[in-house]
């Protein structure tokens, strides 16, 4: 059976404009407009995933860098292993915020795209800040509670 323009479809469709191109990474723009929009979105799960995972790593590393830069500082004595403590840190921390940016940029990638709805590029840029929080209140042992 052939479609007409008088078919109603009540299926959304996908909201991103048919000049879609994905924009490059980072593409975080000013939010409050001085001269006009200027926002840039992201439509596509992938790229929602994307641009989580790489926020993701990029905060991971600064904090895992930092962690290995003070065990550098505080154990310098023993120079002839030390070495060894910023590469091990960047390894686990980018297994880590790989698979914390995988799973959050899946999610939120997800539920975009049940709900047709674009996505600024500063929302993976918040979400990565999240993990990074969180990756950050669960290094401290916490006494006591329950």
């Amino acid at each position: 059976m052939k479609k007409t323009d008088d078919d109603v479809s009540l299926t959304p469709s996908n909201p991103a404009p048919l000049d879609y191109v994905t924009p490059s990474f980072p593409s975080l723009y000013w939010p409050f407009p001085v001269s006009g929009p200027q926002a840039t979105y992201l439509y596509h799960a992938t790229d929602i995933w994307r641009f989580t995972v790489l926020w993701t790593l990029l905060f991971y590393a600064a904090v895992h860098l930092a962690a290995a830069g003070y065990a550098i500082i505080v154990q310098w004595k023993n120079w002839k292993v030390i070495w060894i403590v910023p590469v091990v840190y960047v390894v686990i921390g980018g297994i880590e915020a790989f698979l914390a940016g995988s799973v959050v940029g899946g999610l939120i990638g997800g539920v975009y795209n049940a709900g047709y709805f674009r996505m600024s590029t500063w929302i993976p840029f918040v979400w990565a800040l999240i993990n990074t929080l969180i990756l950050i209140l669960s290094s401290f042992a916490i006494q006591g509670g329950l």
